[in-house]
């Protein structure tokens, strides 16, 4: 937990120096020194701690700003870390990408009450998108959407809904057809490559979306972290990150070596002893071909006489990584059963 600096802790050597007017002038400048510096670790401890993302989807910026740009995205219910805080908040993510998000965006808690989120039953959103009712009635009034993804506290259940509960406390009924029990879930949530495929499908014509990571939009490396989330598989954010991960595989020229579920990455090859520059990944669904955003969720071939051949793709193709048989076994490669944040 972060270190706290009470008041009461700075006060007393403060009443102390107040009345110590026998102490030299190069002792009093030490000292105010001093205070001063636990003045600002205590600032910025009493800024740091634990929060849950509030929204169902909490866009993260480069800078606390409107203005500033989106780097990433967090879903409702991830529990994340707070770095500081300037009007907005610094963030981390349990797959460690940091950024600013508007006070809005997350729910900051006591690590006790971060503690009991995490350990409390959830409901998993597990269709791609659907409402929070304010009764359990369709024509009530929504209190927010949900994406795929999203976690709610799991209250109990009324008829054909669920009753469920926000991080800010608001509570609220889902279908029962938009969720399941997390416990249930993750008992028959499949995390093989027909699956992750499957689920990929469902998003084809999703808009692109620049750091975007939910089915709201998305982009290239944000397609595929969405689509393994979705089988509570947590990757590295981007394509450059997630490129060392897994097995490396060398593409033969007929792409025989290739398996569905492959990630497919392409590029600028380096020059000189330079690395590659990775800028663009894909997922590999068989016979040459494969689901990425790019303008939107599409499907490409690298066959030539294929209708859907994408020439410019495989002029920048530079290698495969083999991840799914990696999982829970590399670093960076885990499950919300495993992962740090949603375990403390």
């Amino acid at each position: 937990m972060p270190i706290k600096i009470s008041g009461t802790s700075l006060r007393v050597p403060l009443i102390l120096f107040i009345f110590m007017p026998h102490i030299s002038s190069v002792m009093k400048k030490t000292l105010l020194s001093i205070l001063t510096l636990l003045a600002c670790i205590s600032a910025l401890a009493q800024e740091s701690g634990y929060a849950v993302v509030n929204l169902s989807v909490c866009n993260l910026r480069r800078t606390p700003d409107f203005d500033a740009e989106m780097t990433t995205q967090a879903l409702l219910g991830t529990p994340v870390h707070v770095l500081g805080k300037d009007g907005w908040y610094h963030i981390q993510t349990p797959d460690t990408y940091t950024g600013w998000v508007h006070t809005a965006g997350i729910h900051v808690m006591s690590f006790e009450e971060y503690h009991d989120w995490n350990a409390a039953e959830k409901i998993v959103i597990t269709a791609l998108c659907g409402l929070v009712y304010s009764a359990p009635d369709s024509k009530s009034q929504s209190i927010s959407d949900v994406v795929g993804g999203d976690r709610l506290r799991y209250l109990g259940g009324k008829g054909r809904y669920f009753k469920v509960g926000f991080p800010d406390g608001r509570v609220g009924y889902v279908s029962r057809k938009a969720g399941m029990k997390e416990t249930d879930w993750r008992k028959s949530v499949r995390s093989d490559a027909a699956a992750v495929i499957a689920t990929a499908k469902t998003m084809l014509g999703f808009p692109y979306l620049w750091a975007g990571m939910s089915p709201k939009g998305m982009d290239c490396s944000g397609f595929v972290r969405t689509t393994l989330y979705m089988h509570d598989i947590i990757i590295p954010r981007d394509a450059s990150q997630q490129a060392p991960k897994g097995e490396r595989i060398t593409i033969d020229e007929d792409f025989g070596n290739l398996l569905p579920g492959d990630l497919i990455f392409f590029g600028r090859r380096g020059e000189d002893g330079e690395r590659d520059r990775v800028s663009h990944v894909a997922i590999y669904i068989g016979g040459k071909e494969f689901i990425h955003s790019l303008g939107s969720v599409r499907i490409n071939s690298f066959d030539p006489e294929a209708d859907n051949y994408d020439e410019y793709d495989l002029s920048r193709l530079l290698y495969a990584s083999r991840v799914l048989p990696y999982i829970d076994r590399q670093d960076g490669l885990c499950t919300t059963a495993t992962n740090e944040y949603y375990n403390e």
